[in-house]
């Protein structure tokens, strides 16, 4: 009579060989599948590339694309040079898959008509899941070449940015502005948890913080994304790179703020406009300022008209990945500039925020005050240009 322990050791050595068995089917299985893939690639090898999805060659969207004689700014809000352009900046030698053409074009589409998943699905004629994993692909590629367009300029380049400023200002007593810097509040749906209240601006939405740094063509040098919109434009300028590192402009050179700002000299030269202007010389002062430092608010207003789709309302992602879409935003803000990708509406659009600016903020104990500085300049503004002779014993400065 067999006992029950030799029983029990039957059972388990078959249900040993049963497992064993399986899991070589499921290996095989798996086998013949990466094999037929790989076959599969071979035979739709295409100029180098191996494309192993197929899409829908009667889709109409991908009908303009392919005639060149057609215009993509309708659907795309750029001009075709400036899609071949980020499609060669952004290729690679590992690129698959639908082809890096394809994929910049749905990441265009999908800015141009407010991250609609659906929307830009049913376009492409390619499924919702697909849309997103090109979407944050892309976007990946972008953030990885952001510093090619988005950039410090170099000490040989400061002296033309300052005489566009000047330009701007109509003075030359700004010879030495090496940009104009202002945060800007982009629209999020906050998360759903006790983090809440801290996307609340001062304007009363939830938003994430913009910081950038634009030269006097309204070309972005500098950008610093992320911060709830709680959070004020100085605390944030503190927070960046820029100010923690003493990054930029140089020692002598000075950025062109409003009054969300301090005025500083150290650790990086910034200058406000009078709070409260007492007499002609600070109202000047005032006056020839704000024509040079409102470049950056037209500047986030082209962003934002360009892809208003998509900043104009509230983004429709998690707060954790807005940051990369507004970095592409500004990315692609300067590709236009580069390709002279003019959007007539863009241009037309008022400048952003318009007078409106954050409470100012209490200077702190590591800064150095640029008073002197601002009120040296004030006086440059006042002084007469070409002073009579009798004039040049006294000292106007």
């Amino acid at each position: 009579m067999v006992s029950n322990s030799h029983l029990h050791l039957s059972a388990a050595l078959t249900c040993v060989a049963i497992r064993r068995l399986l899991a070589g089917a499921m290996a095989r299985s798996n086998r013949r599948r990466r094999r037929l893939r790989r076959i599969l690639a071979m035979c739709q090898w295409q100029g180098g590339k191996g494309l192993y999805m197929q899409l829908n060659a009667t889709a109409p969207i991908l009908a303009v694309y392919a005639n060149p004689e057609a215009c993509l700014k309708k659907d795309f809000r750029v001009k075709r040079s400036s899609v071949v352009y980020l499609v060669q900046m952004l290729s690679s030698p590992k690129d698959h898959g639908w082809g890096q053409d394809i994929e910049v074009l749905v990441l265009l589409y999908s800015l141009a008509h407010g991250l609609s998943l659906s929307v830009v699905g049913s376009a492409f004629g390619i499924p919702k899941s697909t849309v997103h994993r090109i979407i944050k692909h892309v976007t990946g590629k972008i953030k990885a070449n952001l510093k090619t367009l988005i950039s410090l300029p170099t000490p040989d380049e400061l002296p033309e940015i300052a005489d566009g400023f000047c330009q701007l200002a109509k003075s030359p007593a700004f010879h030495r502005a090496a940009g104009a810097i202002d945060g800007c509040h982009i629209r999020i749906k906050p998360p759903g948890n006790e983090y809440h209240k801290e996307y609340i601006n001062y304007k009363l939405f939830p938003s994430i913080q913009m910081q950038a740094i634009c030269d006097s063509t309204g070309r972005f040098l500098d950008v610093f994304i992320g911060y709830p919109g709680s959070v004020h434009d100085a605390r944030v300028l503190r927070n960046s790179p820029i100010f923690c590192q003493a990054l930029f402009p140089p020692a002598g050179w000075f950025l062109l703020g409003d009054g969300g700002y301090p005025c500083l000299e150290k650790p990086v030269g910034l200058l406000t406009p009078y709070k409260v202007p007492r007499g002609q010389v600070q109202a000047r002062f005032n006056r020839h300022h704000a024509r040079a430092r409102s470049v950056v608010e037209r500047a986030f207003g082209r962003m934002k008209a360009r892809w208003r789709a998509t900043l104009f309302k509230a983004l429709e992602v998690s707060p954790s990945f807005a940051p990369d879409i507004i970095a592409c935003c500004a990315f692609l803000h300067n590709l236009c500039i580069d390709m002279n990708d003019v959007l007539e509406d863009a241009e037309a659009f008022p400048p952003e925020d318009g007078d409106q600016s954050p409470p100012p903020a209490a200077a702190c104990g590591q800064e150095s005050p640029g008073h002197h500085l601002r009120n040296r300049i004030a006086a440059q503004l006042s002084a007469p240009v070409q002073m009579a002779p009798h004039l040049r014993e006294h000292d106007y400065i």
